[in-house]
């Protein structure tokens, strides 16, 4: 980051790390520990922003395990209120006293989060401390989409096999009673280097649940990385952040309901290299796939692009640019899901959606009703809301003559405030 600090970088008026603090509080995390180095620790623990979650800021070590081990420590040393407040000052402390510290579960859930990804949201860290519960220890992953090799020196010595390869985000989850028997076995302090806590627990043999990452959650490394932040908040990709405030919804005269809106959704992708196609939020195992910025679900595309049309959203490439502000090959499910947020963020729901996909190959017959599911499960709606057609395009165009595939989408949507007073009924 050259002569600027990252954690202290300014991100639509607060710091990077006060955007990871202040999501760990939304997403209900009962006691935080911040580590840091310690000339930092008297400006940080006197921060008026800090939440009342935060009951300690501690020095760190040299390595990341070290100020790790040092972070867990300081929660162990918190349940007595005036230890927290001797920890991170009189002003803090004062503040925590003035209602007691719930006592730590016997086998707490630990999260570690990288204080540089400041767009974490507090849905994906309810649900690694969800999967760290059940499973013992839980990270968030996402798969990875470039083409990778391997080097002999400065030559190209292989090409790997991404099939099963992934990249770990934060928070990293685990049970205390796992982190600690991990600890005997290799000592924060001792010679083995762990780049996170789940290679940690790999070396113990401790297993690693997975579960989907977000693609916004992004690690501020570069300077580059702090402008593709200010464009997710400002395409309003991550909605769901404590900071983010919801656009204004339209105004409806008094005594009367808010109608209704349709949308239509259209996109299209050529056929390009390899496989396998994804399509309505399946993988068709040995299709072709579409050629684009993102694994080309045309069908997925064009449902999102009808959403955001009928609420006055603009459209999915505005939202989703196809430059390195958006990850390539990113998976079209998140587009989708985050199109939806928005909607709904806007005051709408979607109620249901009618859908074309017009292809010569494959034949897609069978596979329709999976994708009416898939859909629907990523909107939250029931199956039958959604129908998904297939057309051959009397084998005239591009589509007819096998070299692409194109999708129509109609989508309704309803005011929220409309489903809700049905629902109270």
């Amino acid at each position: 980051m050259g002569s600027t600090d990252k954690l202290e970088a300014e991100l639509e008026g607060r710091s990077v790390l006060r955007w990871s603090v202040e999501a760990l509080a939304a997403a209900g995390v009962q006691r935080m520990v911040i580590v840091t180095s310690p000339a930092r620790i008297p400006d940080l623990a006197a921060a008026q922003w800090l939440p009342d979650a935060v009951v300690a800021v501690v020095a760190g070590g040299e390595r990341r395990q070290e100020s790790v081990a040092a972070g867990i420590a300081a929660l162990a040393e918190t349940p007595a209120v005036e230890e927290a407040g001797a920890k991170i000052g009189a002003r803090v402390g004062a503040r925590v006293g003035a209602a007691p510290v719930p006592a730590l579960p016997l086998d707490p859930v630990i999260l570690v989060h990288d204080a540089a990804r400041p767009l974490v949201s507090p849905a994906l860290v309810r649900a690694v401390a969800q999967a760290t519960a059940s499973y013992g220890a839980a990270i968030p992953v996402l798969p990875v989409t470039e083409t990778l090799k391997r080097l002999n020196g400065e030559r190209v010595g292989a090409t790997v096999d991404r099939r099963d390869l992934v990249a770990a985000q934060t928070p990293q989850g685990v049970r205390r009673s796992l982190l600690e028997r991990a600890y005997v076995a290799f000592p924060p302090d001792g010679p083995e280097t762990w780049t996170d806590e789940a290679s940690l627990l790999e070396a113990c043999r401790i297993a690693v649940h997975a579960i989907s990452g977000e693609a916004t959650n992004l690690k501020v490394t570069v300077p580059v990385d702090l402008e593709r932040a200010r464009a997710m908040l400002d395409g309003g990709l991550v909605p769901d952040h404590p900071i983010v405030r919801a656009p204004a919804r339209s105004a409806v005269p008094a005594g009367l309901s808010a109608p209704g809106r349709v949308g239509l959704g259209t996109d299209s992708h050529p056929f390009g290299p390899g496989e396998p196609l994804v399509l309505g939020g399946l993988t068709i195992e040995g299709a072709p796939r579409l050629a684009g910025h993102s694994d080309g679900d045309v069908a997925l595309h064009a449902v999102a692009d009808a959403l955001l049309g009928a609420a006055g959203l603009g459209d999915l490439g505005r939202l989703f640019p196809a430059d390195s502000r958006t990850p390539v090959g990113i998976d079209s499910r998140v587009l989708l899901r985050t199109a939806a947020e928005k909607v709904q963020t806007a005051g709408w729901r979607p109620v249901n959606v009618d859908m074309t996909i017009v292809a010569a190959r494959p034949r897609l017959g069978q596979l329709l009703p999976q994708m009416a599911a898939s859909i629907a499960a990523i909107l939250g709606l029931d199956a039958g809301a959604v129908n998904v057609k297939a057309s051959t395009g009397n084998l005239g165009g591009s589509e007819g003559a096998g070299r692409s595939i194109s999708a129509n989408a109609i989508a309704w949507l309803a005011p929220i405030a409309d489903h809700v007073a049905e629902g109270e009924a």
